[in-house]
């Protein structure tokens, strides 16, 4: 009668390798398991854990899970040695039982087959904007990006492409900010984004940014059409930039003006209520204001995917209405009280060679209300 011994037929480690991807299947480790973290060095420095104990007086051990099954791939766990440790000695049994060790595999196995699963073209480049260091602290990691991509798109490279001035003597109240934060974005735009597309490097963006809203929106002119984007909203409850699974879609409500005036002006009134006033208040009472709501607008409203689909078609409904109405050349007054994703989205709905003249304003309490900001001009036809 054949011996069992604690020898794994190679059949077996190399399924439980594939399956694992390589990597420490204990939950929050997902250690790589092919090299000594201090050296890089290539090493294999995985261990094999068994759920059920080889031996009937180790951890966790059963006698009616079947002893010819105690070397199946179904009983095993590839991990690191800290791990390993972690959930045999102390109270690890008592803590780590059958049951938790499991759960921890089927969740690692199905976390690596979805990835694995993932075309090649769904790979995406994140970039990240921010103007303040407050801002930047609160942008996500790298970790924290690739999270909100998964399952649907996976990183295209291991670092970030990051926009933005983390300092600087300007604030948003000081006249030369809006002119100093454009000229940089630009050029930051300009060497890292737009040129790789131009040489094929980036196919596909992952946007996250937080900025005042003037600059999201100039973000958003700038990304326009030139490729494909997911842009992404950080999300107060819960916290994090991840789309809730259960999100639902708020629907958009747009008025336009009672009377035609002479100066048209856009209030985006969705993370905050925006009354006439505070237009009035600016452009005199003449404005022929035309509004884009919701019923009860608050600032963690963004919580689907589809909303910001459905505003740009909404925006482009609105835009051409309003060229209609007050003719292509008449500036059109932006007055944004958005999520930064929708106010990222306003900027993409934007068709600088067909749209009027955009002059945007930024809410600033200390200045009384909506200043102006500066002026999206239409780009001439080649």
């Amino acid at each position: 009668m054949q011996v069992l011994t604690r020898d794994l037929r190679p059949a077996v480690q190399n399924l439980l390798w594939g399956r694992a991807a390589g990597r420490c299947q204990f939950d929050n480790c997902n250690r790589i398991l092919s090299r000594v973290p201090a050296t890089q060095a290539t090493r294999n420095i995985a261990e094999k854990a068994h759920i059920y104990a080889f031996s009937r007086g180790g951890p966790r051990a059963d006698s009616a899970w079947p002893a010819k099954l105690l070397n199946d791939v179904e009983n095993l766990l590839l991990v690191c040695h800290d791990c390993h440790v972690n959930i045999d000695k102390g109270d690890g049994p008592e803590r780590y039982t059958a049951a938790v060790l499991m759960e921890m595999k089927r969740r690692h196995e199905q976390r690596i087959e979805i990835a694995t699963g993932i075309a090649p073209n769904l790979s995406s480049h994140v970039l990240t904007y921010g103007t303040f260091i407050g801002a930047h602290q609160a942008l996500p990691s790298f970790d924290d990006a690739a999270a909100a991509l998964f399952p649907t798109r996976l990183p295209a490279s291991a670092t970030l492409i990051e926009l933005g001035t983390r300092g600087g003597s300007q604030r948003d109240h000081d006249d030369a900010f809006w002119s100093e934060q454009r000229r940089e974005l630009e050029y930051q735009f300009e060497r890292q984004v737009r040129t790789p597309i131009e040489r094929g490097d980036i196919s596909h963006l992952s946007v996250f940014a937080l900025a005042p809203q003037p600059l999201l929106i100039h973000l958003g002119v700038l990304l326009g059409d030139i490729t494909p984007a997911d842009t992404f909203q950080r999300h107060r409850e819960p916290p994090g930039w991840a789309w809730p699974a259960e999100g639902a879609a708020v629907a958009f409500e747009v008025s336009r003006p009672a009377r035609s005036g002479s100066t048209p002006a856009l209030v985006l009134a969705v993370s905050a209520t925006v009354t006439r006033d505070r237009i009035a208040r600016v452009l005199g009472d003449d404005a022929a204001v035309w509004t884009i709501t919701v019923a009860e607008p608050h600032n963690d409203l963004v919580k689907a995917r589809g909303m910001l689909s459905a505003f740009r078609r909404e925006m482009r409904t609105v835009l051409d209405r309003m060229k209609a109405q007050h003719g292509h050349t008449t500036p059109i007054h932006v007055f944004p009280a958005l999520p930064v994703s929708l106010a990222i989205e306003l900027g993409r709905a934007r068709m600088p060679k067909a749209d009027a003249p955009w002059v945007v304003y930024d809410e600033q309490q200390s200045r009384g209300g909506f200043v102006p900001a500066f002026t999206l001009n239409a780009e001439p036809s080649p």
